[in-house]
């Protein structure tokens, strides 16, 4: 889950990045800028998939501890 904010920080990062030139009139950045823009998405599918993997180990765990008391 880490993983995924790191890279959806840095593809936010780069978002930001590449949108300023347009907004201040200048010459636009490489490709290679836009390229990383992209990993944003797939830093948010990262977490999303390491919140469901917790939630879901946590939610087993529950229901075994529920059934152990029994």
């Amino acid at each position: 889950m880490r993983i995924g904010a790191v890279l959806f920080l840095v593809g936010a990062v780069a978002t930001i990045a590449t949108v300023v030139p347009f907004l201040i009139h200048s010459h636009p950045l490489p490709t290679a800028a836009y390229l990383v823009s992209m990993v944003m998405p797939l830093g948010m599918a990262l977490a999303l998939i390491g919140l469901l993997t917790s939630a879901l180990a946590q939610k087993r765990r529950i229901a075994a501890k529920l059934s152990a008391e029994r």
